[in-house]
C-alpha cells in the first residue's frame, strides 16, 4: 500500500510538472539546440530528485565513463534510464522509436533536441536515415545513445540485439561503451515502484571495426552482466 501511495504521488508531481517543462521547450529552441539540451537536462535532474525524494530510489554507478563522444549501448528495462542516462551522459543524441517522436509537443521537442528517430520496421530507408543523423551528431561532437534490444525488457530477459545497432556501430566507427542496469526491478512498467538502489554499470570500451558477430556478442554480454552475476 505504501509503495502504491508513493507511486501515485510521484506520477502526479512528476508528470504534472513535466507538462510545463516540455511545454516550454519552444522558448529554449529559440536559442538553438544547445539550449534545448540544457532544458532537457533540467528535466532529468528534476526526475532524479523526485525519484529519490518520493520513491526512495537512488543510483549506484559502477565502472568509469570515458571522455569524449562515444556510442553508448544500454540495457532498457524502464523509462527511468531514458531520462537518467540523458543527464549523466551529457545530452547524447538518443535513438527513439518513431511512435514516441509522434507524441504531440513532446515529439517535436525530441526532434529539436536531436533525437535519432527510427520506425520499428527497421526498413533500409529508416536505417540509412538513422545512420545519417548519427553521423551528424558525431560531427557535432555529441555522443550517441541506443538501446540495442529495441524496447523495454523485463529483468532477466536477454533478447538478441536488433540489426540496427550493428549498422549504426559500423557507420559511426566510434568506440562503443555498453551500459548494464537493473532499473526494472524497482521501476516496473506496470505496478507500484519500490525504494532501493538502481545500478548503472559502464562496461569496457569496445573499439570500432569489429565484425557484426563480435560486436553483437560483446555488447550483448556486457549489457546483461547484471542479469547473470551472483
Amino acid at each position: 500500500m505504501i509503495a502504491w501511495i508513493r507511486t501515485l504521488i510521484f506520477r502526479v508531481v512528476f508528470y504534472g510538472v513535466s507538462v510545463f517543462i516540455v511545454g516550454t521547450v519552444p522558448v529554449s529552441a529559440l536559442f538553438g539546440q544547445r539550449a534545448v539540451i540544457v532544458h532537457s537536462t533540467v528535466w532529468t535532474v528534476f526526475h532524479r530528485w523526485m525519484a529519490r525524494l518520493i520513491l526512495g530510489v537512488r543510483v549506484r554507478i559502477e565502472g568509469t565513463r570515458p571522455e569524449g563522444p562515444v556510442l553508448y549501448a544500454a540495457k532498457h528495462q524502464a523509462m527511468f534510464e531514458t531520462l537518467e542516462l540523458q543527464g549523466r551522459l551529457d545530452g547524447p543524441a538518443m535513438v527513439l522509436k518513431e511512435e514516441l517522436a509522434d507524441i504531440p509537443v513532446w515529439g517535436w521537442a525530441a526532434r529539436q533536441y536531436g533525437a535519432l528517430v527510427i520506425d520499428r520496421s527497421a526498413s533500409a530507408t529508416a536505417l540509412r536515415q538513422m545512420m545519417r543523423e548519427g553521423k551528424a551528431a558525431k560531427a557535432a561532437g555529441r555522443a550517441v545513445l541506443i538501446f540495442p534490444e529495441g524496447t523495454r525488457v523485463k529483468p532477466g530477459e536477454t533478447p538478441p540485439l536488433k540489426s540496427g545497432f550493428a549498422g549504426l556501430y559500423r557507420a559511426l566507427a566510434m568506440p562503443t561503451v555498453p551500459i548494464a542496469l537493473d532499473s526494472g526491478i524497482l521501476m516496473p512498467k506496470t505496478g507500484a515502484k519500490h525504494p532501493g538502489t538502481i545500478t548503472i554499470r559502464y562496461g569496457e570500451v569496445i573499439p570500432p571495426g569489429l565484425s557484426r558477430e563480435e560486436i553483437d556478442a560483446r555488447v550483448h554480454a556486457a549489457i546483461n552482466v547484471l542479469e547473470t552475476r551472483s
